[in-house]
């Protein structure tokens, strides 16, 4: 392959995602190496006029100019974090914005992300993790007041509070919409629909986890189920489709109008959390592609996406656990999924059961080596649990959604629709308690990190034998089988 043949294959679709898959190795490269904010500034117009140089020049320039970017912008964030340290180990008055629903933990103490911080009547930047046996009654969306004892942070948290007391909860009127709506939506599912399968159900619709029972919570954590009640792409796929079919036959610009709201809404409803974030924004994109009649390349498609979401937030990757399942377990559906299917199965469009499969093996794959490492376990059934529960999904959700739809403009006869929603509902909680209770259900992995980079290294050798087996097309999702 000539010079000149190669050239042809560096598209700028490539040399964005060169630059965005660098930007993010610069901003998680700024834990160990900081440099002034204002090269970072200064090397902008440089990445700029990169894009009128020589496909050569222009790649590596790309990739070396985006990567010193990302450490000064890491840089520059890190460095504002640090005011936190002035108030280690003190006892201090701390006011925030509760900013995901709170969460409770086994041993019966709560957790709450506050942002919008201040501390002693000073603002400070990020978003804080409270805990304490007590929330005061605050809700997403609220502000409180507490006196707790500053800590050391970790993960995406610059500091952590003990929480001693909470003196005040401020509730604005016109506070957070979305979870007014969401649970006054939910409180008229469970007239008709009873728990635990009410919040199951809702969960299905709006990503409300918190509102589950602990040993269903638990149930689904150990099956491998905890996505499909967890605010993600999956949730979001499915109403995103729903809406754009329902108009498509009239209009493909309210087809794409009616799935952008539901987009914003979801989102709206959920709370901006890592993994809502990165399915909102990488729906948004696939939805503005198939408007205009194209299709992003998925190695485009995430490395943009990871860009934008540590853009916005640069502590994501400074060991924001949901942020990191979320990109794994969707590049596995996108990458590893399909070559699967191709490598095994040829070129036969996979029916629902064998979708599904490949794309759980998959995210079960890729995000195995993270879950190992943060909480020393694997499911064992997940590939079982979700070949029973997730084909269901799409119907639970449109059944719970049509009881809290009847229940709100009083339709007579809701109870018809209930019954088997209750029924369906039942069944998937009876699965992910069964399987949870097998003597099998989890294992524990105390493998060290390097022997999950050597398992990731085996992983990537054997997509890229498939895909050399297959040739593939991630852009057209058809393969050249030899």
């Amino acid at each position: 392959m000539g010079w000149w043949r190669l050239r042809q294959y560096v598209h700028s679709s490539w040399r964005v995602a060169l630059a965005c898959l660098f930007f993010v190795i610069g901003v998680a490269g700024a834990l160990a190496v900081r440099i002034p904010a204002w090269v970072g500034i200064a090397l902008v117009p440089v990445l700029l006029a990169l894009c009128c140089c020589s496909w050569m020049v222009a790649l590596f320039g790309t990739a070396l100019v985006a990567m010193v970017v990302g450490l000064s912008y890491g840089s520059a964030h890190l460095a504002s974090r640090d005011t936190y340290g002035a108030f280690l180990q003190q006892t201090v008055a701390v006011e925030g914005r509760v900013k995901e629903d709170i969460s409770k933990s086994s041993s019966g103490s709560y957790s709450m992300q506050l942002d919008a911080v201040k501390i002693e009547g000073v603002t400070l930047p990020g978003a804080i993790l409270a805990t304490g046996r007590t929330t005061g009654g605050a809700l997403r969306g609220d502000r409180v007041h507490l006196r707790g004892t500053v800590r050391e942070g970790f993960g995406s948290f610059p500091a952590t509070i003990s929480t001693l007391q909470i003196s005040r909860v401020e509730r604005s009127p016109f506070g957070d919409v979305g979870r007014v709506l969401r649970d006054g939506f939910a409180d008229k599912v469970r007239v008709v629909i009873p728990e635990p399968q009410a919040s199951l159900g809702v969960g299905f619709l709006t990503g409300q986890k918190s509102a589950l029972s602990d040993d269903l919570s638990d149930a689904l954590k150990i099956a491998g189920l905890t996505h499909i009640v967890v605010a993600s792409g999956y949730n979001l796929t499915i109403l995103v489709r729903m809406a754009r079919k329902l108009l498509l036959k009239v209009s493909k610009y309210l087809s794409t109008l009616s799935a952008s709201a539901m987009i914003l809404g979801f989102m709206m409803i959920t709370g901006l959390s890592p993994s809502m974030t990165r399915a909102g924004l990488v729906s948004g994109m696939s939805l503005l592609s198939w408007y205009y009649g194209h299709a992003f390349h998925p190695f485009v498609l995430l490395p943009l996406a990871a860009a934008l979401t540590v853009a916005f937030q640069p502590s994501y990757i400074w060991g924001d656990l949901g942020w990191q399942l979320s990109f794994s377990a969707f590049a596995g559906v996108m990458i590893v999924a399909p070559l699967l299917q191709v490598y095994f199965f040829g070129a036969r469009e996979p029916g629902m059961f064998r979708q599904i499969l490949g794309e759980t093996i998959a995210a079960h794959i890729v995000t195995m080596p993270i879950i190992a490492l943060s909480f020393g376990t694997v499911s064992n059934v997940a590939i079982i649990a979700n070949l029973l529960v997730v084909p269901l999904v799409p119907l639970a959700m449109l059944l719970t959604f049509i009881c809290g739809v009847a229940v709100l403009v009083g339709m007579p006869l809701v109870e018809w629709i209930a019954t088997p929603t209750t029924w369906l509902l039942t069944y998937m909680t009876n699965v992910a308690n069964f399987v949870a209770e097998l003597p099998w259900a989890q294992s524990s992995i105390t493998a060290t990190a390097f022997l999950w980079i050597g398992y990731a290294v085996i992983v990537a050798i054997a997509c890229g034998w498939m895909w050399r087996r297959t040739r593939y097309s991630f852009r057209t999702g058809q393969p050249a089988l030899c």
